[in-house]
């Protein structure tokens, strides 16, 4: 979560540059990222991928609202939630095949 935390706060003059995409890759990345080690945890999905869903959209308008010089893009949103199902159905599908 720290992490996270660094990679979707930082001010914008703290970014890299980086070729186009590569944006929705970290966003993607991250969440799946999330999502594997809360269910490696433990976490339980009736509250885990609403909770990244539901940040997903907090740290878009967070972005947006701060005085960091980022932007809030849904795009982002929706890339963060779909690496959360990914990470997700990763594990799970990992250990239902190790049955």
């Amino acid at each position: 979560m720290l992490v996270s935390w660094a990679v979707l706060f930082t001010p914008e003059s703290g970014v890299p540059s980086a070729p186009p995409g590569t944006d929705k890759v970290v966003h993607f990345t991250l969440f799946a990222a999330l999502a594997i080690t809360a269910r490696i945890a433990g976490a339980r999905t009736a509250w885990l991928l609403p909770s990244l869903a539901a940040y997903a959209a907090l740290s878009e308008l967070l972005q947006g609202a701060l005085p960091i010089g980022r932007s809030c893009e849904a795009l982002d949103a929706l890339v963060d939630i779909a690496g959360a199902l990914i990470g997700w159905a990763a594990v799970r599908f990992t250990a239902a095949s190790s049955r």
